[in-house]
């Protein structure tokens, strides 16, 4: 059960440090998941837990799709409660900070003397470059975007650069994926801070089906043996993902490719390089770990999954390489 923080507790200050060009999602979706923390607090009759700051080193800045912020407050330079500073990742190919409003930012960062429980850096996507830029990530465990990895480890060498998480932990520094992995990591910096209970309150009312932890990868399995081009290839896997549990055989693949059951075979191996019926397994299988990760048992997880019973997943789990059984990945949570 959670147990209520002290009233007289302050709040902590969370201060977003927004850049020209700052990504939308990357802070909106943080940003709401704690006002719905906040709002469900004062509904309960405790304090709202989380001062939110909207701050850049400039007073109006244009975002990331062409809305303009304005009424931006100025960097903070005193720190008198706790406080998480969020950096949020930036449109491109890399991170350049080669211009007067992102090296202001970084000056201020380098500033920054954190402390667990106390001054705390949360970094979204290529949010964690700018960290990397400050010098605020040597000797820790860190993560970004899959696509600005390799650009953490040339900023930062002396960065342990931890790849396919949704979001690592590593006190005071907390650092995730990218763009909806920000709403993972806060809210699982919500349960830490206000009771799990309270956490899963906000998922559901943000319609966050499955929280993703820091053991989760980046990458969804739902997304394997898609890197080709034929649209009804995507077409069939599209209408396997949206119902794993249907009665799938491979004639039913091929009508929804309009071809023949021989055809599509071809095109799963020459385009996807796996069988339709093996992708089909390892999508059940995909489908099930969600399920055994959000709590769901063994039998449920199977017909989730379209599994005819707990023996078929076992014997996939097993097929497959899996480590542990599904009883052990369902007891996780």
């Amino acid at each position: 059960m959670d147990t209520p923080k002290p009233l007289d507790e302050k709040p902590i200050r969370v201060v977003f440090a927004l850049l020209p060009q700052s990504l939308v999602l990357d802070w909106a979706g943080p940003a709401e998941a704690l006002r719905i923390a906040n709002q469900m607090l004062l509904a309960s009759g405790r304090p709202a837990r989380f001062e939110l700051v909207f701050a850049s080193p400039e007073p109006t800045v244009d975002s990331s799709v062409g809305v303009t912020l304005s009424g931006l407050q100025p960097l903070p330079t005193r720190w008198d409660s706790r406080s998480w500073v969020v950096l949020v990742g930036l449109p491109g190919q890399i991170v350049s900070v080669d211009n007067p409003c992102t090296q202001a930012l970084l000056h201020w960062l380098r500033g920054l003397r954190l402390e667990p429980g106390q001054m705390e850096l949360v970094t979204i996507c290529a949010g964690t470059l700018l960290a990397a830029h400050a010098g605020l990530l040597a000797g820790r465990r860190a993560t970004t975007h899959h696509h600005h990895l390799d650009e953490l480890k040339d900023v930062e060498g002396g960065c342990d650069v931890v790849s396919n998480r949704v979001f690592v932990i590593d006190p005071p520094v907390y650092s995730s994926a990218g763009v909806t992995t920000g709403i993972d990591l806060v809210l699982h910096r919500i349960g830490e801070t206000c009771g799990e209970s309270l956490a899963a309150r906000v998922a559901q009312t943000m319609v966050v089906a499955m929280r993703r932890g820091p053991h989760d990868p980046e990458l969804s399995p739902f997304l394997a043996y898609r890197n080709h081009l034929h649209p009804a290839l995507h077409k069939v896997q599209d209408a396997v993902s949206e119902q794993p549990q249907a009665d799938w055989t491979v004639p039913r693949m091929a009508d929804v490719a309009h071809t023949s059951p021989r055809h599509l075979t071809r095109l799963f191996v020459e385009h996807a390089g796996v069988a339709p019926l093996a992708y089909l397994r390892r999508l059940r299988l995909a489908t099930a770990q969600v399920a055994l990760q959000s709590g769901a048992n063994v039998t449920r997880a199977a017909e989730m999954s379209g599994f005819g019973s707990d023996t078929q997943l076992r014997r996939a789990w097993r097929q497959f390489g899996l480590n542990g059984s599904p009883s052990s990945a369902s007891a996780v949570r």
